[in-house]
């Protein structure tokens, strides 16, 4: 395994990415969070760019991190959640900060969670964790295999708690995943990443 020290990012940061029935998922991922959390926390799910997006200020409203949409050149910290907006793609750069990319106007799935974990595996090695929660399709294989193969850690939600089992079992499906987790249990599990790698 690579060792973390060979990677820029000097902090854990967990992506969270998610499609169709990510917002009750995210809010309960988040709530149990504390404020003080070490690690940052990007947020992807999939959304209609033509339809205005109430996510930020809703999942803002249910956790004790600080919440905001994420804005080009963002530097990622602690405690703070970014979201990526409808429209875009995320890039975590080895500054310690998002590049925000536009995107055209057919698929594939908008947020990639394959771009941002692929760039995430790079930019902080084993310190990593990407989380994937219910959604449609099977977005985020391919960045698993870069959070894998950078030594970072992968968890997936459980078809019981997933509202659309779609991209966690493609997740499931590389082999990659280091635990399969009810709704309720991925928090703690968070938690228990980010400390070990604080």
């Amino acid at each position: 395994m690579t060792a973390a020290a060979e990677y820029p990012l000097r902090f854990p940061v967990v992506a969270l990415v998610t499609s169709a029935g990510g917002l009750d998922a995210l809010i309960r991922v988040l709530a149990p969070l504390p404020a003080d959390l070490p690690a940052a926390v990007l947020v992807a799910q999939h959304l209609d760019p033509s339809r205005l997006s109430h996510l930020t200020g809703l999942l803002a409203a249910r956790t004790a991190l600080r919440v905001a949409e994420a804005v080009d050149g963002d530097e990622l910290a602690p405690g703070a959640v970014l979201v990526v907006p409808a429209a875009r793609h995320l890039l975590v750069t080895s500054a310690a900060r998002i590049g925000l990319l536009d995107t055209g106007d057919l698929p594939p799935a908008r947020p990639s969670a394959d771009l941002l974990l692929a760039t995430l595996a790079v930019t902080c090695g084993p310190r990593a964790l990407a989380v994937v929660l219910t959604g449609k399709g099977s977005d985020a294989q391919a960045g698993i295999r870069a959070i894998s193969r950078c030594g970072g850690t992968v968890f997936a939600q459980d078809e019981g708690t997933s509202a659309h089992f779609g991209m966690p079992s493609a997740a499931i499906g590389t082999g990659l995943v280091h635990a399969v987790l009810p709704l309720s249990g991925i928090a703690g599990a968070i938690l228990g990443h980010v400390r070990r790698y604080s």
